[in-house]
């Protein structure tokens, strides 16, 4: 039974960039929840702790960003085993009894968003980028490639951090050098995690025919390579995709209603980012 009203919030530092209060607002006024509030509350690793036993009664869930993925963990009750596979919860929900349940949709959310394009399975892959996101990545890769996922990587610290998750996560990783990245467009799908302007100069090596690109960036949109690869006919998804992908497993945790209003938390997102 879904309350009449309730809280929730994202918690992240910083996060006044936010577009998890739009999805999640949007979310509430499709499925009729209009004495459900969410908003954003900047909190550094240092003052989650309080910030969590703080919280009183009325509280459905919160979604967490950078940097408390990781630093939540220890303050969990309860923490599914897709969170656990890549050591980070971006969603926490609350039980009656106060109990603290952390999750990631990162992951399936992002299964989710390749789903909705057509991209059931592929037989290989390649992944721009090591950082947190490039282990969700390989989580997601898990559960559509039986084949090797090439990742492309600025060192060797970050090719064996790769390798490892790669054996964590039953997936085989093999490893390049990002001098040799433009290697990476022929791959049926392309996931890049790196930061804004990262991977632009790939954009001049998009082949004749490229398969799917994943760019986990939404703004600037669209970057040099997804504008370079839509042009040459390709299949791209961008970071909003698995913006609202995500925060759609998010609202159906939380409100215990599904399924979320999907089309009207994109259509709020694209009207947010202009």
């Amino acid at each position: 039974m879904t309350p009449a009203s309730a809280r929730a919030a994202v918690l992240g530092s910083p996060i006044a960039h936010s577009l998890s209060p739009v999805l999640h607002r949007a979310a509430y006024a499709g499925l009729g929840l209009h004495g459900w509030s969410y908003d954003r509350f900047e909190v550094d690793e240092a003052g989650l702790p309080a910030f969590l036993d703080g919280l009183g009664p009325g509280w459905a869930g919160l979604s967490l960003t950078m940097p408390l993925k990781r630093a939540v963990i220890p303050l969990l009750d309860v923490v599914t085993p897709t969170a656990a596979a890549v050591e980070a919860v971006n969603t926490v929900t609350f039980a009656e009894d106060g109990q603290r349940r952390g999750d990631n949709t990162d992951i399936p959310g992002m299964v989710a968003a390749l789903r909705e394009r057509g991209v059931e399975q592929v037989p290989s892959a390649a992944v721009l980028g090591a950082g947190a996101t490039a282990s969700s990545a390989l989580a997601a890769l898990a559960r559509i490639c039986p084949g090797t996922v090439t990742a492309y990587v600025r060192s060797a610290a970050r090719a064996e951090e790769m390798r490892v998750w790669g054996e964590r996560l039953g997936v085989h990783v093999r490893t390049e050098p990002w001098e040799r990245a433009a290697g990476a467009l022929t791959a049926p799908l392309v996931i890049a995690t790196t930061p804004a302007g990262a991977a632009d100069a790939l954009a001049a090596a998009v082949p004749t025919a490229p398969g799917t690109l994943f760019d986990v960036l939404y703004e600037p949109w669209p970057t040099p390579l997804a504008a370079a690869w839509q042009a040459a006919g390709g299949r791209v998804l961008g970071g909003l995709d698995l913006l609202v992908h995500q925060a759609v497993l998010q609202v159906e945790q939380m409100t215990g209603r599904a399924p979320a209003p999907l089309a009207a938390m994109r259509e709020a997102g694209e009207a947010a980012l202009g």
